[in-house]
């Protein structure tokens, strides 16, 4: 065991030029820099939420910069077009044959920003490039590029005008990020750099693109305890069957997280761990994922909304009364 945390912490000590780079343009969100490179390390796409003004793009941008991988942006509006998100064919009357136009969609790192002021047919445009890696123009299906990862961004406020965001496609997010407003030193921090004119920061690569399919190899290879995976297994059943693990949940959730959410929860503690510098999942790795998880995968009742219980309320619940090995 040794030699594998040894070799976990020379893994962590390489992504300090990362953490460094970034957070000298993005103050005071070393959690949400955390979430965002869970995802990356685990394959999985990321639902940013916070009102406007916590700097959710420029993290995305930022982290993409850092990491040396190709950024595109798709401001999500009511009058936007699938073909606006994943390309279109155009006709060419001299040779009379059809050619691919890509749309932003083929990026390493694809922002989908406000996503859910953009109608249920544009939503659904992303979900073959999410789940399959790539996307279907025409009669031709076409690879994205290799890592691919959808970050997209929300509010919680101003929802005239928007479209909540299918089932199908909010379990598609591995990850489902609150953002809060930063502390006061943060802020002062964040007006000391950013108050004047001339705010731009200059930001070269720090990680490779094979350096972060070592991380991603190494994040994958970390040991899970069959006791901790049981754990984990039963943090996400008790959120469909609380009953049979004495919750008192009846009638508070509609539909529990499937079984994707337990794959994800799984993968999202490993690379937390390796974050921390350790070669094995612990159950705390699983607490502290578990909220971003799975908040966007229960589906309350009018019951929990009538007495304002949301699913952070109800994630807690599980997580404080569930025995942990």
């Amino acid at each position: 065991m040794t030699d594998g945390a040894t070799d976990a912490d020379r893994l962590r000590a390489a992504l300090e030029p990362f953490y460094t780079a970034v957070e000298g343009v993005l103050i005071g969100q070393r959690r949400l820099l955390d979430r965002l490179l869970i995802g990356l390390l685990t394959d999985g796409h990321v639902l940013l939420e916070g009102v406007p003004g916590l700097a959710k793009t420029l993290a995305v941008r930022t982290v993409a910069r850092a990491l040396d991988l190709s950024f595109k942006r798709v401001q999500f509006t009511p009058d936007l077009l699938p073909a606006d998100v994943i390309g279109t064919q155009i006709y060419n009357p001299r040779t009379g044959e059809f050619t691919v136009k890509q749309g932003p969609v083929f990026a390493n790192v694809v922002l989908a920003d406000e996503i859910n002021r953009a109608p249920a047919k544009v939503q659904s445009a992303l979900l073959e490039a999410m789940a399959e890696r790539q996307v279907t123009i025409g009669d031709s299906s076409l690879e994205l590029p290799r890592p691919f990862f959808v970050l997209a961004t929300q509010n919680p406020v101003e929802q005239e005008g928007t479209y909540p965001l299918p089932e199908a496609q909010v379990d598609r997010f591995m990850l489902k990020v609150l953002i809060d407003y930063p502390g006061r030193a943060d802020e002062l921090a964040i007006l000391d750099r950013m108050g004047g004119v001339d705010s731009s920061t200059d930001l070269s690569p720090v990680l490779s693109a094979p350096q972060l399919e070592g991380l991603r190899r190494a994040a994958d290879a970390v040991y899970v305890d069959a006791k901790v995976k049981g754990y984990l297994l039963d943090v996400v059943r008790a959120t469909r069957h609380p009953a049979e693990y004495g919750l008192d949940l009846a009638g508070l959730i509609q539909l529990g997280a499937s079984p994707r959410a337990t794959i994800s929860l799984h993968r999202a503690a490993k690379a937390h761990a390796l974050l921390a510098g350790r070669n094995y999942v612990a159950p705390e790795d699983v607490k502290a994922m578990a909220p971003d998880v799975l908040r966007h995968r229960l589906v309350v009742s009018f019951e929990a909304e009538a007495e304002d219980l949301r699913p952070d309320h109800l994630v807690k619940q599980v997580l404080d009364r569930l025995p942990v090995p």
